[in-house]
């Protein structure tokens, strides 16, 4: 693969802030645009029948989608990358790859989108799944049957952000020859790469992190798996749920500050966990770069910080969680996160709400649990607004 002119892969690949900025994107050669263009065609001129330069028709391929495809593969150290018009169409089109009567194991604290497909969509086709705490290796075990063909987790987890141990588990699934793999968007490339640790294939909603301008959706898929690849390529294709030019475009321009933009998360985000883990009307933190967070060693060895990503379970109930979103002010009460604007959410009613009330409770998703995505904004100033939202939740004026 090459990066860009003059710099290709080698034993000493370039750092990923500079794939971020150059891999899949030479300097285009008719013009010598140092961007990415935008290739709107929707079909490409062929000179012979069935002989296309490279590209044919948009859906099955395109110059732009390629670009960050290539730099997608890159960033995450695989070999191959399939871009996707949302992160619900990678994992969806991922997932169909299995066949009726396969099981997947699926870590039980994910996205509830993710729940959503299992339950709802793959289910239906006669695709099995079971809901497991992934943090011990030995449940996965378990659970595991003479039909478990995938197993699917995030890490950190969406949103009590557990971790999982990717190397203890990839061991597992090889040994049993299942593929594994690892929804990487809450801790981007920057922080964690799945594949170096056994992954089979990362998956992303570039939506979050790999975009951070809240302007796009859109998903991903990396492997270094090359039967798995050449399957994904012609699913990608014959199901078409692919992205626009111009969003393939616009997540390329926001990956280029994807490094930057991870140190300043996590930096203010570890500042924030640490004054919220001794603030009033605060029960308990739930971030991995905190001492206290339960599996703290485990971040430390198989990721690079903490993430930008804070869950906080407030004193009280359902009342005071919305108290506290309403009474916000920089922080905004929307869906999502990984954006350079800090967002804040009540995953039972919203991100969640899919999955049902028993099991939000058995999993720990209270009625005071709020998830605080921070952003680039003033560390001072976010702390401020987080005061001032935990003294209306307590009914302080």
């Amino acid at each position: 693969m090459c990066y860009a002119h003059g710099m290709s892969v080698t034993s000493g690949s370039p750092a990923i802030e500079t794939l971020a900025i150059h891999a899949g994107q030479p300097a285009d050669p008719t013009h010598g645009a140092v961007m990415q263009p935008i290739v709107l065609a929707s079909t490409f001129a062929q000179p012979e029948p069935a002989k296309p330069l490279r590209f044919d028709y948009s859906r099955s391929g395109n110059p732009t989608r390629a670009a960050l495809e290539q730099c997608l593969a890159a960033l995450e150290g695989g070999s191959a990358g399939f871009a996707f018009a949302s992160g619900c169409a990678a994992a969806t089109t991922l997932l169909h790859t299995l066949r009726p009567g396969d099981h997947v194991v699926s870590g039980d604290d994910v996205y509830g989108g993710t729940f959503r497909i299992f339950d709802k969509v793959m289910g239906p086709l006669g695709i099995a799944a079971s809901f497991v705490d992934l943090r011990q290796p030995e449940r996965l075990q378990a659970a595991l049957t003479s039909r478990t063909r995938l197993v699917w987790l995030e890490s950190p987890t969406n949103p009590l952000l557990r971790l999982v141990d990717l190397r203890a588990i990839a061991d597992l699934c090889r040994g049993r020859g299942i593929a594994l793999a690892v929804d990487n968007t809450f801790a981007s490339p920057v922080l964690q790469r799945p594949l170096e640790l056994g992954a089979t294939v990362v998956v992303h909603s570039t939506t979050k992190y790999i975009n951070g301008h809240s302007d796009v959706v859109g998903g991903a898929l990396i492997t270094s798996d090359t039967v798995l690849a050449e399957r994904l390529k012609f699913l990608q294709n014959a199901i078409g749920a692919v992205p626009s030019p111009m969003d393939c475009y616009l997540v390329l321009r926001g990956i280029k500050t994807l490094p930057l933009r991870m140190r300043q998360h996590v930096a203010a985000a570890t500042d924030l966990a640490r004054r919220l883990e001794g603030a009033k009307g605060v029960r308990r933190v739930h971030y991995p770069g905190l001492a206290s967070h339960a599996q703290h060693e485990l971040s430390l060895r198989q990721m690079s910080g903490g993430g930008g990503i804070i869950t906080v379970e407030l004193d009280g109930g359902l009342e005071q969680a919305k108290r506290f979103l309403t009474s916000l002010r920089i922080f905004t009460l929307a869906e999502s996160l990984g954006g350079v604007e800090s967002l804040a959410e009540h995953p039972g009613l919203m991100t969640h709400a899919s999955i049902p009330v028993n099991r939000r409770a058995e999993l720990g998703i209270t009625d005071g649990l709020v998830r605080l995505s921070v952003g680039l904004e003033n560390v001072e100033d976010l702390w401020n607004d987080l005061q001032g939202a935990l003294a209306a939740a307590r009914g302080v004026s």
